[in-house]
């Protein structure tokens, strides 16, 4: 039997490519069994309740259900970033997808610091207990191999991959000079300097929209966006959509702006240029890892976003070019092996 621990997934790009993991893995009809953060429950009602169960996002909860489960399963996917925290007479595979355990962005607060530097002493400890590490990049294959890993660099394998949108049957007027950032509200997803740097960029040249999709939980931000709207600014937070909206934003926006300090991946970038997006994007590797953009800026400067929203603007940009492979069948290789 195989087992799929995602106790530490619960929402943003991390549970978009949960459900397609799951909807393959049932799909195969594989004998699976699924532990899952119990924040999530409403999103898999369609799997057996025999199939599956929901614990808190706790180190400890996860320990118990391990330490009561070691001998059973053949098989373990762990799409969370750490490996089990006992040793299993199992193979283990372990998805590896958070660059904020590699690096901090330099703005990070000193909560979140200290959050990640425990993540970071646990993911240590437990990391002998897995015998594979699947990433998203090249770029994450290097830093992770370099700083927990060392020698071990041949357990460590490329796979990335993401379902992708339908875009066909929808008759949308994509708006000229308008931009998307599609992204859950993290404090590396940089949303406070991106919105700074739109209303400047709007105060020079009076042209230009910019859609979010912020949580309605994230009450500072939230009440931030307001202040904005309330100065005449064009922001329209959306909050959290299904991906049926999520089609049409993509195919209602000339642009996506992606301003995020750190990714494993960049889920956004590949769904936008699917979806006719041009794509203006930080500076930092994982951009050019996922596509050749329309144009760069530096995320930590808001003179820079500020000049690029204002190119963007007036000038006509060329589309991105997407450079990834998208192949989720080779993890079936990998459980078989």
């Amino acid at each position: 039997m195989i087992l799929l621990d995602a106790v530490h997934i619960n929402n943003g790009g991390g549970l978009v490519l949960l459900k397609y993991l799951i909807d393959f893995f049932e799909n195969k009809s594989l004998d699976v069994f699924y532990l899952l953060d119990s924040r999530v429950e409403s999103y898999f009602n369609e799997i057996d309740v025999g199939k599956k169960e929901f614990i808190s996002n706790s180190i400890l909860e996860r320990h118990l259900f391990y330490k009561k489960n070691k001998d059973k399963f053949d098989k373990v996917v762990c799409f969370g970033n750490l490996p089990p925290t006992v040793r299993l007479n199992a193979k283990v595979l372990v998805y590896f997808h958070q660059t904020l355990f590699l690096n901090f962005p330099k703005d990070f607060s000193l909560k979140n610091r200290f959050l990640y530097k425990i993540k970071q002493s646990i993911l240590k400890f437990t990391k002998n207990n897995a015998d594979i590490w699947l990433v998203q990049s090249e770029n994450i294959k290097s830093e992770f191999t370099k700083k927990y890993l060392g020698e071990g660099a041949g357990k460590v394998i490329k796979l990335p991959f993401y379902p992708e949108l339908n875009f066909s049957g929808y008759n949308v007027n994509r708006v000229k000079h308008s931009l998307l950032y599609v992204s859950n509200s993290s404090p590396h997803k940089n949303h406070y300097k991106l919105i700074e740097a739109f209303c400047l960029a709007y105060d020079e040249v009076h042209k230009g929209e910019l859609t979010v999709t912020v949580p309605s939980t994230d009450l500072n931000l939230c009440s931030f966006i307001q202040n904005k709207i309330d100065l005449g600014y064009p922001v329209k937070n959306v909050g959290f959509i299904d991906r049926e909206k999520l089609t049409e934003l993509y195919l209602s926006s000339e642009y996506l702006i992606f301003p995020s300090l750190a990714e494993s991946f960049g889920l956004g970038l590949a769904e936008a240029i699917d979806g006719g997006c041009k794509i203006i994007a930080s500076d930092l590797k994982y951009t050019y890892e996922v596509c050749q953009p329309s144009l760069v800026f530096n995320p930590i400067s808001i003179n820079s976003m500020q000049s690029a929203i204002v190119t963007a603007i007036q000038i006509e940009l060329p589309y991105a070019q997407k450079l990834i492979e998208n192949d989720l069948s080779k993890i079936m290789q990998l459980l078989v092996d």
